[in-house]
């Protein structure tokens, strides 16, 4: 059957939080070190050990903020080995993702020079699990306070005169499990205690993030909301979409058909999970203050053959655009109360943006679902009614056609749409009503592949790419729509 959207132009269902297009970066594998950090010395061409390409490809899509520095490895992180000079830091073990050494050059200092870089906003993790209130404390004194202190002298001693901007803290990382394995109760009371010490200095006014739940755990939330509300501006939300068990996650690269629509079926739990845990915040928050943060989001499957077990390191298929896009799609559907979303993560690990190799650089399909999708960064959302038939596989069926849409600042509206089927193009009607010039320009960008699988490598590093969209026509305001199976596609009307 065809499917069938109607747009209310006029219609506006609040701001898309730019943040929801936010990303995650952990001492993890090849991602800070490698996927962001060379050093100075490095070959590959760098800003003060930051690797330029890494930075302006990041830039092209508008990353809004970074999570930093983790991730399991924040509750495990002592912040004053990562500042003074370089070969005086000290070295220690990452115990938790690959038993490498950690040498601590990527530090405070240089993760707010990629922030500068990156012209994002910094997200800071504090260390709950095996830190103190006073280091806490004093990791926020350093980093924001303009006058008079030790760790504001200490930051100058170190080369850095005036205090950073800092919105974003986070008071720990799943505390429920490797953060410290905490009951909901003893958490709320150690997140209470800990933000007490996340002040506001010299102006800055720091946004705190409580620890939330582990995917469908709604009791977490319930208790969090009860004892700790009043003291935190947003609780974040961690669910990875896995095919398999998180024994055997399934092949990044390698799968069939089934587990194609076993994927994006689990993507779409998201979708409860935001409504159940929104329902109990609801209670306790009925005018929606605080923020839903879902900051760790995303495919996880299996390492690739041969990599460290450790790292997370997965290729990157036309099916983690579509896990993406759909995503997207719920948390723009969520937008009275999800104000931040960050991708897990950034580079070279779980379902990345960017992967490096040496001096090489290549754009995963999620990247270009970013770079598409900007477009609805802080834009109001548009009303959106959608009739769409199912695409079935085996006992599996879910819905064939997923869509959302906005309006920017100028009047312009974008709508995104997605096409799962592996085989079937999806023809879409859509209707726009309440729009006050009834003659529209349109203009598409599609993002498809003819495989399942298809990828880019090293070797062919645009084989999965956004292209312009031409398969529609204006029939005064209605928009019939051919979709490519397995597609991501965006129209922008004028």
């Amino acid at each position: 059957m065809s499917s069938k959207v109607v747009i209310q132009g006029d219609q506006t269902l609040g701001k898309i939080d730019r943040n929801i297009y936010s990303h995650f970066s952990e001492h993890l594998g090849r991602c800070i070190y490698e996927g962001f950090w060379v050093g100075e010395d490095s070959p590959i061409p760098n800003t003060a050990g930051i690797r330029n390409d890494v930075v302006e490809a990041l830039k092209a899509i508008s990353i809004p903020a970074l999570r930093w520095p983790g991730g399991c490895f924040a509750d495990e992180y002592h912040w004053k080995d990562g500042i003074g000079p370089r070969e005086n830091r000290k070295r220690m073990i990452n115990t938790h993702w690959g038993g490498v050494v950690e040498n601590n050059h990527f530090g405070t200092h240089e993760f707010m020079q990629l922030c500068e870089l990156l012209e994002c906003e910094p997200i800071i993790c504090g260390n709950v699990g095996s830190g103190t209130v006073q280091e806490m404390a004093e990791w926020v004194e350093y980093m924001t306070f303009d006058g008079v202190s030790p760790m504001a002298e200490l930051r100058r001693a170190n080369g850095r005169e005036k205090p950073w901007k800092l919105t974003y803290f986070g008071v720990g990382n799943e505390n429920w499990g490797c953060g410290g394995h905490m009951r909901p109760e003893y958490y709320a009371d150690e997140y209470r205690r800990y933000q007490t010490y996340v002040r506001n200095y010299s102006g800055n006014v720091i946004h705190k993030i409580a620890c939330g739940p582990n995917v469908d755990d709604y009791r977490w939330t319930e208790v969090l909301m009860r004892e700790a509300h009043n003291h935190m501006h947003s609780l974040s939300l961690h669910y990875y979409t896995v095919p398999g068990t998180w024994e055997k996650k399934g092949n990044a690269t390698q799968f069939t058909e089934e587990e194609w629509i076993v994927t994006l079926r689990k993507t779409l739990f998201m979708e409860e999970l935001l409504t159940r845990h929104s329902a109990i915040m609801d209670k306790y928050d009925p005018a929606k203050r605080v923020g839903l943060v879902v900051d760790e989001w995303g495919n996880w499957f299996d390492v690739e053959p041969g990599t460290n077990p450790g790292f997370l390191y997965q290729q990157n298929t036309i099916r983690d655009a579509l896990v993406a896009a759909l995503n997207f799609h719920i948390f723009h559907n969520h937008n009275d109360r999800v104000r931040m979303t960050n991708i897990a993560q950034i580079v070279n690990v779980l379902q990345s943006v960017i992967l490096t190799e040496g001096d090489k650089m290549l754009l995963t399909p999620t990247y270009h679902v970013f770079g598409m999708f900007k477009v609805h960064q802080d834009a109001e959302r548009l009303a959106l009614h959608l009739n769409t038939g199912n695409y079935t596989y085996g006992n599996e069926s879910i819905p064939q056609v997923s869509a959302s849409a906005s309006k920017n600042g100028d009047g312009v509206i974008h709508i995104s749409l997605c096409n799962v089927d592996t085989a079937k193009d999806a023809e879409v009607e859509i209707e726009l009503r309440g729009l006050t010039e009834q003659n529209v320009e349109v203009s598409g960008t599609e993002l498809t592949a003819a495989e399942m699988d298809a990828h880019n490598t090293f070797q062919q590093p645009d084989k999965v790419k956004p292209s312009a969209f031409t398969a529609f026509k204006v029939e005064g305001t209605t928009l019939k729509v051919k979709l490519s199976p397995m597609s991501v596609t965006v129209l922008e009307l004028k």
